[in-house]
């Protein structure tokens, strides 16, 4: 009998429909930290140095996803510019790239997190990124901009963000959704700053000078990540076994959670990619357009802060389900019918916030249910599964774009139905521990 049921056996009787901690809460992460508690103390949950690495963190965020949320803005600027004699499901595969390897290079950076800790790895990371980006300021060729936007800056974005995500839960225990939330609204943030920043440099100074501006911005904000972002607990020098690399496959709940982020990458990244020339093609002007993508990036700092919080209290598994099954709705319903310039940016809002779950609670399902040496490995398993579909997903969404001649429909059905499939994929994670008590907190 597990360590769960044989504490649901003795509860009161009457008590097993709503579960309290002692039956939901200890998960396999739950006996780590307490090991790491005798170890190391318990997670102080605040003090100067664990706000500090929020703060190094949300640096982080902010240079890594809030950059890549910013990708609908150069997709339509290669399409009518740059790269205009190109097709656009042929111009999507930079993007692709850049969340692919964003996410791909995952395992490999979890395993030497758990081995040495966070920041000779962002160091590395910090260098690649704003490498990558000057390369890209110089780039006029399509596979430069392959090469250098898709695959250096990406690979240093990965170095970055998951580092300080993982840091985290050495230093908060109660408030971990919180912390996670204040650090994901660097992205949102990011990711409301940089398009209106990179469209209007591009058209003041040039597209080469707005790249280096970029990449300037993005290394001071980085100085701060390197310098506070450590963990409380130290690295253990040593190898995983084999055993350990393979048991994340064996755990059904691991698995289920591994599922539903790749179903979910599917849909989430469509409507940040193609809502700029989605909303041009219904006749909004270009001025209006370039702004979608920022106030999509609002809506969702309030989404990812308020997920954090609110998941401390009802449950991180609880809040992400409900979060991202409401965005595929939100796509379905209303991205579909929306023809006019009201109704585009009432969407844009209303997914925003919706989908900020996404980011700022992924690491916090991982931790959930993992032994604490092994959050760096599994963190990056999740992102590397995810990272297939952030490969394919908006070269799928282009070639459906040609196939329907122009209709942006079949597109939006792709994202929805994979939205929702994804949360339940998530959904049936939490009910595997917590049965089918839909009140309890998880």
């Amino acid at each position: 009998m597990s360590t769960e049921d044989s504490k649901s056996a003795h509860l009161p009787p009457g008590s097993q429909h709503t579960l309290d901690e002692a039956s939901i809460e200890k998960t396999p992460i739950d006996t780590e930290t307490s090991k790491q508690s005798w170890d190391h103390g318990a997670a102080p949950d605040g003090g100067a140095k664990a706000w500090l690495v929020v703060l190094g963190a949300w640096c982080a965020l902010f240079c890594t996803f809030g950059w890549i949320n910013s990708v609908g803005t150069f997709q339509s600027y290669y399409e009518t510019s740059l790269l205009h004699q190109y097709s656009s499901s042929t111009i999507a595969w930079i993007p692709s790239l850049q969340i692919f390897f964003m996410f791909a290079m995952g395992p490999i950076v979890g395993q030497l997190y758990d081995r040495f800790g966070p920041r000779y790895i962002i160091l590395g990371g910090s260098f690649l990124h704003v490498f990558g980006l000057m390369m890209a300021s110089i780039s006029t060729e399509y596979y430069q901009l392959l090469l250098s936007q898709g695959v250096c800056s990406a690979m240093g974005v990965c170095a970055i963000f998951q580092p300080s995500m993982n840091a985290i839960p050495s230093w908060f225990d109660k408030k971990r959704g919180a912390a996670y939330g204040i650090v994901a609204t660097g992205s949102s943030l990011g990711g409301v700053i940089f398009p209106i920043m990179v469209s209007r440099l591009i058209d003041e100074i040039g597209y080469g000078w707005a790249m280096r501006v970029a990449a300037f911005l993005i290394l001071v904000l980085l100085v701060i990540t390197i310098l506070t972002v450590q963990s409380r607990v130290p690295p253990r020098p040593r190898a995983m076994s084999r055993e350990a690399l393979l048991r994340p496959f064996k755990e059904v709940k691991m698995v289920l959670v591994i599922l539903g982020f790749v179903f979910l990458t599917f849909g989430i990244f469509i409507p940040i990619d193609y809502l700029v020339v989605q909303a041009m093609s219904a006749g909004m002007s270009s001025y209006l357009a370039q702004y979608l993508v920022s106030m999509l990036n609002a809506a969702s700092l309030f989404g990812r802060m308020s997920a954090g919080i609110f998941s401390d209290k009802i449950g991180h598994y609880n809040i992400l389900v409900s979060a991202c099954f409401l965005a595929g709705i939100l796509v379905l319903a209303l991205w579909i019918p929306a023809t006019s310039n009201a109704a585009i940016i009432v969407f844009a809002c209303t997914f925003g916030f919706a989908s900020g779950a996404y980011v700022s609670l992924a690491a916090a399902l991982v931790v959930k249910i993992s032994p604490f040496p092994e959050i760096g490995y599994r963190t990056g398993l999740l992102f590397l599964c995810s990272s297939f579909s952030g490969l394919t997903t908006n070269p799928i969404a282009g070639a459906i774009l040609q196939h329907d001649e122009g209709s942006y429909t079949g597109m939006k059905i792709f994202s929805g139905v994979f939205l929702m499939v994804g949360s339940v994929a998530v959904l049936a994670a939490r009910l595997s521990h917590t049965g089918l008590e839909w009140k309890a907190k998880f």
